[in-house]
């Protein structure tokens, strides 16, 4: 079984930035992709960006050139840098991985001024 936390959620000012870490333990040898959901109030779960063990990344349209999805396989752990940061942001942000489907509890994004 694979376990994720994640963490670096909070409240940010449009224009800013923050960074998500996401921490894996358990059978983490079988991991392949980690990466990012997000779920907005009232709206469905959806893909921000994931990555693979051999760092190809993926991102939706709508966070493109504003985040930066990384991996350290010595830490186990993947991070979302996120830049620019706009109110349609909000939402609570989890992490995932393939092919386990193990989640994250989600950490909070609010962007707000």
């Amino acid at each position: 079984q694979v376990q994720l936390v994640e963490s670096g959620g909070g409240l940010v000012q449009p224009g800013g930035s923050l960074r998500l870490s996401c921490a894996a333990s358990g059978s983490i040898f079988s991991i392949f992709v980690m990466g990012w959901y997000r779920q907005a109030p009232g709206k469905q779960r959806e893909l921000v960006a994931r990555i693979t063990r051999g760092g190809n990344r993926n991102y939706a349209d709508s966070v493109k050139g504003r985040f930066a999805i990384s991996r350290d396989n010595a830490k186990n752990t993947v991070y979302l840098q996120m830049n620019s940061l706009k109110p349609e942001d909000t939402a609570v942000y989890y992490c995932k991985d393939w092919p386990n489907d193990a989640w994250g509890q989600g950490t909070q994004v609010t962007v707000s001024s």
